[in-house]
């Protein structure tokens, strides 16, 4: 998949529009105001109130979207700033340092399952999303052991080496935490494969609980630590995971014969090799500082740059879930309209993104020295004056929200890998030299540089292959 000619090549490969399901097919457009469709009026409405409830029912769903990321960014910002606060500098550096390299592995799932699930169950699995889960389920299974098993022999290395910080504990909790984190993802995303949130915000409310209180409990009884937090992110993301699994069994449709999970994973790796590269290639702008500034400062400094980034948490998840309804919804655009409609919903979906970034912003800013203090307990403050790095770096992040999911719809993985790649070399270039002569400012301004170079490449792969469906679209006759 380099190039157009292999994306177009994909884009035949894509099921019909007869294959999705009616009720989707027919209003789906209407929900976001790409294109209206002429409809036969029912008796008694206006064109007016369908617009209506089609809005009503779309702010609905993002609304319980939100307030289910809501609850998990919630409980997983509560986590960290309670672990930065109770932990010693260190020892949350070491926190720090072993979510990265989770983070690292769970960029082997998101882009061969996640990311495929959200696509394909909105055009070539929607009339089978039952067998279609049972196939995921044995991928998810694959994956995480090849995770447990690569995190597991870092943590024997790092007690072999007698590492400093609590580093080898840290990485063991985050090895028995990776599965049961791992099913809590796709449990939760299962149903937003028929954009219906509810029981998912209903388990991000339950992980929400026992992780919070989970917390508090270990601190009290003197047993708080990067192990026994991990061991307890385990024991929340379990005991969610298996609640919504037993649920969603017989929710979903089975109108036709689920995939195999030979053919699943055949479409998933067609589709996600490229996004695996770009994931690999994403973490390196952003999550390869914290081994940096650790082997350039030490542990600590690792936790000063956690501790900066805890506060773009809440709108970075919040803006997650957003994607797992809007990357749903632009596959079934695609699948129906092709690329006519991408350019309003691009600037659409960014305006949002963008919008809300600079709003989140200019309600913190005025009080970051007193958030430092409140949640910090007076900690880390030495570090308050990079938030506003941190603050463009993010916004610049949410801008290319917006053409990376449409590319995503398009199936056009390796597009994101291409403008992934150009920050990566930028950061391997820029930022660690930056980063060993400036510390954390350096580090920061690397990300920001990194931000700003994968935004305009991502901007002008999209236009491109805008460019390139406009005559495509403009001979084929459009359907009634």
């Amino acid at each position: 998949m380099d190039g157009a000619r292999e994306v177009a090549a994909i884009a035949q490969n894509q099921e019909p529009m007869s294959t999705m399901p009616e009720q989707q097919s027919v209003g789906v457009v209407e929900n976001f105001g790409v294109e209206r469709q002429s409809e036969p009026a029912e008796s008694g409405s206006t064109p007016e109130g369908s617009r209506f409830q089609n809005l009503l029912r779309w702010a609905t769903k993002g609304g319980l979207a939100i307030v289910d990321q809501g609850l998990i960014s919630g409980a997983n910002f509560l986590l960290g700033i309670l672990l930065a606060r109770w932990l010693a500098p260190d020892q949350y550096g070491a926190y720090a340092l072993a979510f990265s390299a989770f983070l690292l592995l769970s960029f082997l799932y998101y882009p061969l399952l996640l990311e495929p699930m959200a696509v394909f169950s909105g055009s070539a699995y929607s009339r089978c999303l039952r067998g279609y889960l049972k196939s995921l389920v044995w991928i998810h299974v694959a994956i995480t052991v090849v995770t447990v098993v690569v995190l597991g022999a870092a943590a024997f290395v790092a007690f072999y080496r007698s590492a400093p910080g609590g580093l080898p504990g840290a990485l063991l909790g985050v090895t028995i935490a990776s599965p049961c984190i791992l099913l809590f993802w796709l449990a939760r995303r299962a149903y937003y494969m028929e954009l219906a949130p509810a029981r998912a915000a209903t388990g991000a409310l339950l992980y929400c609980v026992l992780v919070v209180s989970g917390t508090y409990f270990l601190f009290r009884v003197g047993r708080l630590s990067p192990f026994t937090a991990y061991v307890l992110m385990a024991t929340g993301a379990l005991t969610t995971g298996l609640y919504l699994m037993f649920h969603i069994r017989n929710r979903l449709p089975a109108l036709e014969a689920g995939p195999t999970p030979r053919e699943t994973w055949t479409r998933h790796w067609s589709y996600g090799r490229w996004a695996l590269a770009a994931a690999i290639a994403t973490w390196i702008p952003y999550y390869m500082y914290y081994p940096l500034v650790t082997s350039f400062f030490g542990m600590a400094q690792a936790g000063q740059l956690r501790a900066l980034m805890n506060f773009a948490l809440p709108m970075e998840q919040t803006f997650t879930a957003l994607s797992c309804l809007f990357l749903p919804y632009a596959a079934r655009i695609q699948a129906q309209q092709g690329r006519r409609s991408a350019g309003l919903l691009t600037r659409r979906i960014t305006a949002i993104y963008v919008v809300g970034a600079i709003a989140y912003w200019l309600v913190f800013m005025p009080f970051k020295a007193q958030a430092f203090h409140f949640l910090y307990a007076g900690k880390y403050t030495e570090v308050a004056y990079l938030i506003p790095y941190v603050a463009l770096e993010t916004i610049l992040w949410s801008a290319s929200f917006g053409p990376a999911i449409v590319l995503r719809a398009m199936e056009s993985s390796i597009s994101i890998f291409y403008a992934r790649c150009v920050a990566s070399v930028l950061s391997l270039a820029v930022g660690i030299p930056l980063t060993h002569a400036y510390g954390l400012w350096g580090a920061m301004v690397g990300i920001v540089l990194a931000n700003a170079a994968a935004l305009v490449v991502t901007l002008y792969i999209l236009r491109s292959k805008i460019a390139e469906g406009r005559p495509v679209s403009a001979v084929q006759p459009e359907t009634a």
